[in-house]
């Protein structure tokens, strides 16, 4: 491969500090071939103004009015040129070895086609995630999520999928999947877009890597719950009725577009027994969720269509 430039997606919520902290580290990465792309979706803020003289090896684009997360990357991954997209959130920093260390995995196999590092959270002591996998109750389930790091996990392996937060792919990858111009299913707004897309990819014979030596650090839930939620379980605690309609509206998408018959029959008591357990919480505990399902409803018949070319592509 000629070109191995790194081509890094930001999407910028308009924490400053938070951005601030990202850049810094990524200009102390080992790794030479770096393109900075930051995509502005913060509210009433000019980020170039502000970043911009200390920052000028960064481009910086706005996202338009009420850009969702996915198509914010969408836009970022459009107007790169790198061989390679790291997509992150912009409540990260990473280890000054983070690249150089995670761009060996895609060397390992010819259909490795996503990479995931170590992923800490700013305690350096806990871990986030060292990997998405797809849980028997069809939600995403991040390995090792919230346990200490007890080098349990120092071992390099194939893995189902990565987490949009540190989420590194082969543009190449990126572009046989595209559906509907789409990198990111622009129908999902926040959440489950990273399983989407690792599972699609998945169906189409691509693989995950996880690099334990690529290490990056996550302030988890830092662009979207409640200050009181930051790095705290159960996540849905503290998300505003609107994400939190994104949540269960998901992964319903991500089951449609997704899921083979054969083993939705065989996880079909697990996923009873989650959709017991999800709409009980919502009716006791976020009626304001019940709501927004009988106000905008599910984009059923777009991912029943999604699903359709998805597998006429896949039999090919």
């Amino acid at each position: 491969m000629a070109n191995k430039t790194v081509s890094i997606i930001i999407v910028a919520a308009g924490g400053i500090e938070y951005l601030k902290s990202l850049l810094d580290s990524l200009k102390q990465q080992s790794y030479p071939l770096l393109e900075i792309i930051v995509i502005d979706n913060s509210p009433g803020q000019n980020l170039a103004g502000v970043f911009g003289k200390n920052y000028p090896e960064v481009r910086f684009y706005h996202a338009g009015k009420n850009s969702s997360y996915g198509t914010s990357l969408n836009k970022g991954i459009d107007t790169s040129t790198g061989s390679f997209i790291l997509c992150l959130n912009d409540d990260v920093i990473l280890d000054k070895g983070f690249i150089e260390e995670a761009v060996k995995a895609f060397a390992i196999h010819k259909n490795v086609g996503m990479v995931s590092g170590k992923i800490l959270r700013f305690d350096r002591e806990t871990l986030d995630s060292t990997g998405l996998f797809l849980s028997p109750f069809r939600s995403a389930k991040e390995r090792g999520y919230g346990i200490k790091d007890r080098s349990r996990f120092n071992k390099e392996g194939f893995i189902f999928g990565v987490n949009g937060a540190v989420a590194f792919y082969l543009k190449i990858m990126l572009e046989q999947i595209r559906l509907n111009g789409e990198y990111f299913d622009s129908d999902f707004r926040f959440f489950y877009e990273d399983l989407d897309l690792s599972w699609r990819a998945h169906n189409s014979g691509w693989k995950g890597y996880y690099m334990p030596e690529a290490i990056a650090y996550h302030l988890r839930g830092g662009t979207a719950r409640e200050v009181s939620g930051i790095n705290k379980k159960y996540a849905r605690r503290y998300l505003c009725d609107e994400l939190h309609f994104d949540l269960v509206k998901n992964r319903y998408l991500a089951i449609i577009k997704n899921e083979n018959l054969s083993t939705l029959i065989v996880f079909l008591p697990y996923i009873i027994c989650y959709e017991i357990l999800t709409w009980l919480y919502i009716i006791f505990f976020k009626p304001g969720v019940l709501r927004l399902f009988f106000l905008k409803g599910i984009p059923l018949q777009a991912s029943f269509r999604k699903r359709l070319y998805l597998k006429k592509c896949s039999s090919r």
